[in-house]
């Protein structure tokens, strides 16, 4: 049973920031050019591919994990962001998750970063 001490957008929140730094630590044992490290860490760290990221474990989510995720997609979408609704519905939902995970459940992030690493999407 998940138990949140916090709101999802808070989850989200905590969330982006975490993975921002997953892709930056894996991004700097690939390249010392600065110019290369912030196309690979900008190509990684946007809605879209963390939607792919969210689609790529769905179906290794416990029950649980899945109603979090679904319950932060139909978290309220700032204005900004309408046109790509739908993505960044999905990338908030991958947000919420990691940031539950990482403020609950450090080897179930583990898990899935190992999962991320042996993608193609990041080699």
């Amino acid at each position: 049973m998940i138990n949140e001490t916090l709101s999802l957008r808070n989850y989200a929140y905590i969330g982006d920031a975490v993975w921002e730094i997953y892709v930056r630590e894996y991004t700097i044992f690939q390249t010392q050019n600065s110019k290369t490290l912030h196309k690979i860490t900008t190509e990684r760290v946007n809605a879209s591919f963390q939607k792919n990221m969210l689609d790529l474990i769905w179906e290794n989510l416990t029950e649980e994990e899945q109603e979090l995720a679904r319950r932060g997609r139909n978290l309220p979408i700032p204005v900004g962001r309408k046109n790509i609704q739908a993505i960044y519905r999905q990338a908030t939902a991958f947000e919420v998750l990691i940031g539950y995970w990482y403020l609950h459940d450090k080897e179930r992030l583990n898990y899935f970063y190992k999962v991320y690493r042996e993608t193609e999407f990041f080699r």
